[in-house]
């Protein structure tokens, strides 16, 4: 189980690479049904778009990475990153990604220089192709969500987000496979509640928590390119067991209409994925309590813009 150490250990190796995302704090009524302030980290406005980079620059500065450059599956938002800090530092990187990427995504994988393979429906038909193409040619494999150095460099959010906003006593995250709440659940360790939130239709993590270990589950909606996990990951489990308070569920008109209030309140663009966390709160599937203070991690940018207007 990694810890604050491992955190600590990748933001050493990757703090000149990546962009310290800015913390707004929103007044009672910003929003529609805010009642109380919010906290939101910004972190769609990371390098290549969404938190992922911080992974993607932690695995290839943690271990060697070999002539025939890296691999990843993904449903977009981390092969851009994989593709950004590849072309940063000096790699070639092959990326396998499932039908239901976003053309927007697509082209800014190719604009990147990654060499791009589209792969079945899902993001575990591209995983699959991915696991047999990097046996093949011994690239150096970055899973989207389930290696140490993944999860110590998404858990840098959350020391971030504590840094910036001490006050803030719990924090939503959207979760697809689970390596960012699963990062940042390793890094508050309990001091913060961590509250997850998936897509009805996408709910990996809740029913890994119901069975006890992870589980296959069918995988839909507006956000299944970026939280469209079959699974979460076997590393993050047991994080996720011991520091995640609770998983709740949104709607698809719930996303789509907090992203429409991003933009119509405070001109930030977020993809489906990105404006999950903020829908629960706007939705009532998370009702604050009058005296607590929340934190919503806005995850990722990577749309058509014209689609959140």
């Amino acid at each position: 189980m990694i810890g604050r150490i491992d955190i600590e250990a990748a933001w050493t190796r990757i703090a000149a690479r990546v962009r310290e995302t800015p913390v707004i704090e929103l007044a009672g009524g910003t929003f529609e049904r805010l009642a109380a302030p919010l906290t939101l980290k910004l972190e769609c406005l990371q390098v290549a778009g969404s938190f992922k980079p911080r992974g993607a620059f932690s695995r290839m500065l943690g271990v060697p990475v070999p002539k025939s450059g890296v691999i990843a599956a993904s449903g977009g938002n981390h092969g851009i990153a994989v593709a950004h800090a590849a072309k940063t530092l000096g790699h070639r990187a092959e990326i396998f990604v499932p039908e239901v990427i976003s053309a927007a995504k697509v082209a800014r994988l190719k604009e990147l220089g990654a060499a791009v393979n589209i792969v079945g429906k899902l993001y575990g038909d591209a995983l699959a192709a991915s696991q047999k193409r990097a046996a093949e040619t011994g690239a150096l494999v970055l899973h989207a969500y389930d290696q140490p150095e993944i999860l110590a460099g998404q858990g840098t959010v959350a020391r971030e987000f504590e840094q910036q906003a001490p006050e803030v006593d719990t924090v939503l995250v959207a979760v697809g496979g689970g390596g960012l709440i699963g990062g940042m659940a390793a890094w508050y360790r309990g001091r913060t509640k961590l509250i997850g939130v998936e897509p009805r239709t996408s709910r990996a993590l809740w029913a890994a928590l119901d069975a006890g270990e992870p589980v296959d589950v069918e995988v839909s909606g507006v956000a299944a390119d970026s939280l469209g996990a079959r699974r979460v990951g076997e590393l993050m489990l047991p994080l996720a067991k011991e520091f995640v308070q609770r998983v709740v569920l949104v709607d698809d008109a719930a996303i789509v209409a907090a992203q429409k209030a991003l933009w119509r309140a405070i001109r930030i663009v977020a993809e489906p994925g990105g404006a999950a966390a903020l829908a629960a709160v706007l939705s009532g599937a998370y009702a604050p309590a009058p005296d607590e203070r929340v934190g919503v991690l806005v995850c990722g940018a990577n749309c058509d813009p014209g689609s959140v207007a």
